[in-house]
């Protein structure tokens, strides 16, 4: 061993996180929005005017937190991924031993049971009745037996027998290491809201191009106030076209979403999983290990022919010793009866493992006969024993059909004919905090839908115990074939029972072609198939190690009530980031139209007066807007509770809201401007110009806030109050024209006690202290209010989403 770890022969894979610390780094640091925000901060400060550069925080900020906040997701992904990955038992030094993934070397023996995933590519070289499930590599759901000698791929997992295999491809070269890199990416893959997110961008860069060359152009031609000021208005024209914040809040609120779940022992295994949580409206259950504990209980046996209770407890104590992998129902038997009888245990000439398929598992013994243990349903369809089953099974318990065969288990004629013996009763509980979770997404509008391999009465028992209609249960046995009706049955029922794997997984499509966004809940090997079809798989912790492989959520302490928390989160992260696309969408776009304006006003058309206009705004005017419209309640926002479930059509409702709105604000402003404009002004007048249209810009953008922020509740109202106070204030800093403006107003020069007196425009360049501009900027403010909130509800009106101003206490939005 030592010499293949010397020769690198390791099992050395991804980061379970699929991104390394540099790739974070890099993500974060080297993007094209902070080379834009660079490129335009050495601009303004080769200008001289520092408080200008101030939007150039943005790099740094944006950088740090997108850093910090991936990296503490990704340590927390990485620890919980390792304890909830499973661990492969390998033989060294001649024993078993259970070792971490990565400490698998080139040759090592590892040995697999029902449940196990193959975790690398190997050689079969020990096989008991071995079947393997290759359908997650070749989409044939059919079971594959292995015999020695033949090949086991990585991404496989056992449904029945025992064996072990030869690793033959260890780290990079095997199939898992392949499909780790491009399956479990720490990134937003195939997700409506990242396509959503993407074409805003797109659109965004494809509008900026021109109108920035145009605006450049017509800036520097103007030339007026020297090359100092034309770069200032220059940048101030470019910098709020640069969504700097879209892209940094919707990765925070992704990665504070995991972290916040990790702290409720949840393992998000791919990031769309989140979006995924918000959109679900059906959860399908399994009820073994989700709705009910793992462990069961032997109750009691009913006896059915000659044999006494002492026989048949033998024959139990050795079908329970002959199975290497016992499930929980022969976990069970095994402690009731811990080893059989007689000394020495009977000598196994025959296996045939459960498989969810048949219902059914069995030995023969040398000199003992040939039995099967199972459902009594199926091995005994139509008995008297099957109805005192289906009775018994009625309470809620689970049971196992005892019975002798004429022939060898493992007989491709097997079960055959059967002499019934015994009824097995086992004791299941239900889950204590099952009914509350229940409860919770009838209260959300999430339907559940139980479905469950166990007796389809047993399973109508025990979800009566937790408050659902115990009698609309459905045998699906019985459902039809015809992918219509199968679909219309499945849709219209909610409780099915004697559901086999293909069945489970053909539901989950029947539900999706429903236009359901399905989630499936699992524990067993025979969950990965409709766990992996799922819209959201989630699997139990404790479950079979192939159906955690596959699941995109993991509960990791097997809580059942977690459900509710991790849906909602899924609902806070989505829902926010929408009001926070909202916010970046109309800003980017209104700066893009008011740039178009006034480039299309410079332009010597001879039916427009014959002088030409600055750009009204400085860098330090947008970092104003953006500080106190966008920055600070977009971060408030972007984290705060929703419980809204998410619907389709990110893109739709986004640019429905966004576009008019930038329309109205780019237009309400440069009226505004042109009105207040003298011909000929003076740079004074320019500066009071320039004050009065940042006023219309602020009243509308924060209008923007406000709708978006709808409905209110007591926090969202201060967060608004004081966002707008700060608007205020600035307005009422003392101005002091003594001073000077912009670069003209130095610390140094003016000294410290008149800049902090009278330095309020010297900071923000404003000088409100002109009543006949600052009254039309107001009046114009004032139209882009009333033109946003109409925008608001008509909105409402198209989307059919009734409008609320303020939230009630009960369901805070």
């Amino acid at each position: 061993m030592a010499a293949r770890v010397a020769a690198g022969q390791t099992n050395t894979l991804p980061p379970r996180s699929g991104r390394s610390t540099w790739d974070i780094v890099r993500a974060n640091v080297f993007t094209r929005i902070n080379f834009l925000l660079m490129v335009l901060f050495i601009m303004v400060i080769s200008t001289g005017a520092l408080f200008n550069a101030l939007f150039g925080v943005l790099i740094i900020f944006n950088s740090i937190i997108g850093m910090l906040q991936e990296l503490k997701a990704k340590k927390t992904l990485d620890n919980l991924a390792v304890i909830s990955e499973g661990k492969p038992r390998v033989r060294r030094d001649g024993r078993p031993v259970e070792i971490q993934r990565d400490e698998i070397v080139l040759d090592d023996i590892i040995e697999i049971g029902p449940g196990d995933q193959v975790v690398v590519d190997g050689e079969v070289v020990e096989a008991s009745y071995l079947e393997l499930d290759e359908s997650l590599l070749t989409g044939e759901s059919d079971a594959v037996d292995k015999e020695p000698g033949d090949e086991l791929m990585s991404g496989s997992h056992v449904i029945a027998g025992v064996g072990a295999f030869r690793a033959t491809k260890v780290g990079a070269d095997s199939y898992a290491a392949q499909i780790t890199a491009e399956a479990n990416k720490f990134a937003l893959t195939k997700s409506e809201l990242q396509g959503g997110i993407n074409f805003i961008l797109k659109l965004i860069t494809w509008l900026m191009v021109p109108v920035a060359a145009v605006t450049v152009w017509g800036q520097w031609t103007l030339g007026e106030g020297g090359w100092r000021e034309v770069v200032l208005r220059i940048s101030g024209a470019l910098v709020p076209m640069v969504p700097e914040g879209l892209v940094l809040l919707t990765s925070l609120a992704f990665a504070a979403g995991v972290v916040r779940l990790s702290q409720q022992h949840v393992l998000v295994q791919e990031l769309p999983a989140i979006e995924g949580l918000a959109r679900v409206d059906v959860v399908c259950a399994d009820k073994t290990g989700t709705l009910t504990e793992n462990g069961m209980k032997f109750d009691r046996l009913v006896l059915l022919g000659a044999e006494g209770e002492e026989a048949v407890h033998e024959v139990l104590a050795n079908l329970a010793a002959s199975d290497p992998r016992p499930n929980a129902s022969m976990q069970a038997v095994a402690r009731a009866w811990d080893a059989p009888a007689k000394p020495e245990p009977w000598t196994v000439r025959a296996l045939a493992p459960f498989t969810s398929a048949k219902k059914w598992s069995g030995a023969s013994f040398d000199g003992h006969g040939d039995w099967v243990i199972g459902a009594p349903d199926v091995l005994a369809a139509g008995t008297s024993a099957a109805a005192q089953a289906e009775q018994i099974g009625a309470a809620g318990q689970r049971v196992l059909l005892l019975a002798r065969s004429d022939m060898r288990v493992d007989d491709g004629g097997a079960p055959g004919h059967l002499a019934l013996v015994a009824l097995v009763v086992l004791d299941q509980r239900v889950r204590p905090e099952a009914r509350d979770t229940l409860a919770y997404f009838e209260a959300q509008d999430v339907q559940v839908k139980v479905i469950s391999g166990d007796n389809a009465r047993s399973v109508g028992a025990v979800i009566g115990k937790l408050g659902l209609d115990g009698q609309d249960v459905v045998d699906a046995r019985t459902l039809p074939s015809d992918s219509g009706a199968f679909a219309d049955e499945v849709e219209a029922h909610h409780v099915f029972g004697r559901v086999t794997p293909q069945q489970k997984r053909e539901m989950v499509a029947a539900l999706q072609s429903k236009g359901h966004q399905v989630a499936m809940t699992g524990d067993g090997v025979n969950d990965v198939l409709a766990i992996k079809d799922s819209d959201l798989g989630v699997a139990m912790g404790s479950g079979a190690a192939a159906t955690r492989a596959v699941a995109q959520i993991v509960l990791m302490d097997d809580d059942f009530s977690t459900l509710p928390s991790v849906v909602a989160e899924g609902r806070r992260v989505i829902g926010n980031i929408e009001r926070v696309a909202n916010f970046f969408l109309t800003k980017t776009l209104y700066s893009i139209l008011l740039a178009l304006f006034i480039a299309v006003r410079n332009f010597q058309l001879p039916f427009l007066p014959d002088w030409q206009v600055p750009f009204p705004f400085m860098p330090i005017h947008i970092s104003m807007v953006g500080w106190f419209t966008i920055g600070i309640p977009a971060c408030i926002l972007a984290m705060a509770p929703n419980k809204e479930r998410a619907r389709h059509g990110f893109l739709g409702r986004v640019m429905r809201f966004g576009i008019p709105s930038a329309v109205i604000i780019s237009i309400t402003v440069f009226a505004a401007y042109l009105v207040v404009l003298p011909a000929g002004a003076t740079p004074v007048q320019e500066l009071q110009a320039s004050t009065a249209a940042l006023m219309t810009l602020l009243m509308g953008g924060s209008w923007v806030m406000i709708t978006t922020s709808r409905p209110y509740q007591w926090w969202k109202i201060a967060l608004l109050l004081f966002c707008v106070a700060c608007i205020v204030v600035v307005y009422l800093l003392p101005v002091d024209p003594a001073l000077g403006y912009g670069s003209a107003c130095q610390l140094g020069e003016v000294g410290l006690g008149a800049f902090l007196a009278h330095g309020g425009q010297c900071f923000f360049w404003l000088d409100p202290t002109n009543p006949a501009m600052m009254g039309p900027g107001i009046l114009f403010g004032l139209a882009a209010i009333l033109g946003v909130e109409i925008v608001w509800w008509v909105d409402g009106l198209v989307s059919g989403k009734r409008r609320k101003v303020f939230a009630l206490r009960k369901n805070p939005a």
